[in-house]
């Protein structure tokens, strides 16, 4: 029994720094997307929890999933997404953005 707790708690230890670093790569990945968003899109979107768009044609980044399913936003943003509002600037992702991005969107539906 008492070799059981021994190779237990090593094991428990490695498992919550494991899930912990997994979401330590996640906040990372939210900010990056957020620092993404807010560089390229906040002029027209409101890209945080709350607020309006400054565009009136532009929805705001926490209602994107009542209109789209988030996962249909990963190939416009990797061909570029050159529609939306009228005078929308056209917005090539990398994958690694593309990302970030829809990991931001989605922390702002939790």
């Amino acid at each position: 029994m008492r070799c059981r707790l021994a190779l237990s708690i090593p094991l428990l230890v490695f498992a919550l720094g494991f899930a912990s670093s997994a979401y330590a790569g996640e906040d990372s990945q939210i900010a990056y997307g957020k620092k993404l968003v807010e560089k390229n899109c906040a002029r027209c979107h409101a890209v945080g929890p709350g607020g309006e768009s400054a565009h009136p044609d532009a929805p705001p980044f926490r209602l994107l999933h009542l209109r789209y399913p988030i996962e249909d936003l990963q190939e416009a943003l990797a061909e570029g997404i050159s529609t939306g509002h009228p005078d929308m600037p056209e917005f090539v992702a990398t994958p690694d953005q593309i990302e970030a991005i829809i990991a931001y969107i989605r922390s702002l539906t939790r």
